[in-house]
């Protein structure tokens, strides 16, 4: 799967920048907010329909009970470790960097959010580090899973539940679906309160 994901994902890169460059800026609008969210919407259909289609996927989420709680922890505690770690690497604010890492990969809130809180460098800082976290996940997703399958899973943070679910399944198997979505969605759900309680620990 990677070998086509690869090329259409460098292909819609080149679409955007020449659109930027020479298109029309209204097909920016009309992808963004109409085609994206469509097609974001029919993927979850889908993988609401599989995952309802499977029985023993269902069974399996309901026996986890709460332990389901308890990866996406591990994941929100060690993406705020490692900006705090490399806060300090970096010699730049450490409460500014763990808060950019606590958008666990949803850029579209982590960047303007951290730039309410953090200033205007952290907002952009924000929306690259967590749309590269996503990024990376898309691309390395197959050697991951290699060395765990749930590794996927944590690199993917908040995307978990929609952007990189379908890669996710494909390379760590059917079976981890409810995790991954699970966790995703958690992470999500957490983000802005996580960020703003770092921003308010900072001042």
């Amino acid at each position: 799967m990677i070998k086509y994901v690869l090329p259409v994902l460098v292909i819609g890169v080149l679409a955007g920048y020449i659109n930027n460059q020479f298109g029309v800026s209204l097909l920016n609008i009309v992808f963004s907010e109409y085609i994206f969210t469509f097609s974001l919407f029919l993927l979850l259909f889908l993988m609401g329909l599989q995952f309802a289609a499977d029985r023993q996927a269902t069974a399996k989420m309901r026996m986890a009970g709460l332990k389901m709680l308890v990866f996406p922890f591990a994941v929100a505690l060690g993406s705020i470790l490692g900006g705090f770690v490399g806060g300090l690497i970096l010699g730049i604010d450490v409460f500014a960097s763990m808060g950019v890492c606590a958008g666990f990969g949803w850029y579209t809130l982590a960047g303007p959010l951290a730039g309410q809180l953090f200033g205007l460098k952290w907002g952009a800082l924000g929306l690259a580090v967590n749309l590269l976290r996503e990024l990376v996940t898309i691309a390395t997703a197959w050697l991951a899973a290699k060395l765990d399958r749930y590794a996927p899973i944590a690199m993917g943070g908040a995307t978990a539940m929609d952007t990189t679910l379908p890669i996710i399944v494909q390379y760590s198997g059917q079976d981890t679906l409810i995790t991954a979505f699970s966790s995703g969605f958690i992470l999500t759900a957490a983000a802005p309160f996580t960020i703003t309680a770092i921003a308010a620990l900072a001042h």
